[in-house]
């Protein structure tokens, strides 16, 4: 048996973590009362993920002399000096984050972190759609992990990534194939939204090192599937698939969006203002 390399859990945490803090933005401002239930419960389901896979890699830090060493600067975050769930989540700096960008943008098209706009629910559910699309390949591939712990997590967050998926699906054919209206809105984040998904296929160290030890998966390998299930809901959505093309985003490298320091200011707030609470 092995362990999947921290930095690799981190990245698939931080995914989680990052895309379920932005759709609990929808709370209380969904466009009909089913829909601020449907996302906050996708929120909770990708922050149970999270949970579970910076669990995971706490332990896996706290256990090894030299990983302890490498995330020595947080254990003043805690009395005990032992890292957690809460941690990694909470203190954490920008740049130490391995999200993809394309999980941190505002809900509201290509705006400065500084400008507050309408939530756009298109944009929303095309980020969901064009995320889950990749993550229903990847936990189904994470089921077979030579990491057992991480196996787990897989097999439990494909049923959840399964129905996320089926949501967003069902949501972009009735905007894409509603009115000229929807139809527009929905064509104009896919246009948006679509180029950072380059990032997707573009693999870490970290994602070497677990693929090597049979733990992780090559996510490039996954492309082609992707483009074929991406395309499926797209025809049957009446919209048009829009190139890839334009800068490639590095935030599983720790290169950001200037999105990502407010998003992470307002998520983290309150523990780094009581570091030493118990709640």
């Amino acid at each position: 048996m092995s362990s999947a390399p921290v930095d690799y859990l981190l990245h698939l945490a931080d995914n989680a973590l990052i895309l379920g803090q932005r759709n609990a933005e929808w709370c209380g401002h969904g466009p009909i009362l089913e829909e601020d239930l449907a996302l906050a419960n996708n929120s909770l389901d990708l922050l149970g993920q999270a949970r579970l896979l910076y669990q995971h890699a706490a332990t896996l830090i706290n256990a090894d002399a030299a990983e302890a060493q490498r995330f020595a600067h947080l254990r003043g975050a805690r009395a005990n000096g032992a890292l957690t769930e809460d941690t990694l989540a909470y203190f954490r700096d920008t740049h130490e984050f391995r999200n993809h960008t394309l999980l941190e943008l505002p809900h509201s098209g290509p705006l400065a972190g500084t400008v507050r706009g309408d939530r756009d629910f298109a944009t929303t559910i095309a980020r969901n759609f064009l995320y889950s699309a990749l993550m229903v390949l990847v936990w189904s591939r994470l089921q077979t992990s030579t990491d057992a712990q991480l196996a787990a997590i897989a097999a439990k967050s494909l049923k959840e990534v399964r129905y996320h998926l089926r949501h967003a699906s069902d949501w972009l054919v009735r905007l894409g194939d509603g009115t000229d209206a929807s139809h527009a809105r929905a064509q104009a984040a896919l246009n948006h939204l679509r180029p950072y998904c380059q990032a997707f296929w573009i693999g870490s160290d970290a994602e070497t090192a677990a693929v090597q030890n049979g733990t992780g998966v090559d996510v490039a390998c996954l492309q082609i599937e992707w483009d074929a299930l991406v395309d499926d809901t797209l025809n049957e959505a009446t919209l048009q698939r829009p190139a890839a093309q334009g800068h490639v985003p590095q935030g599983q490298r720790g290169v950001h969006s200037e999105h990502m320091g407010f998003l992470l200011a307002e998520m983290q707030g309150l523990a780094r203002a009581h570091p030493h609470a118990v709640w």
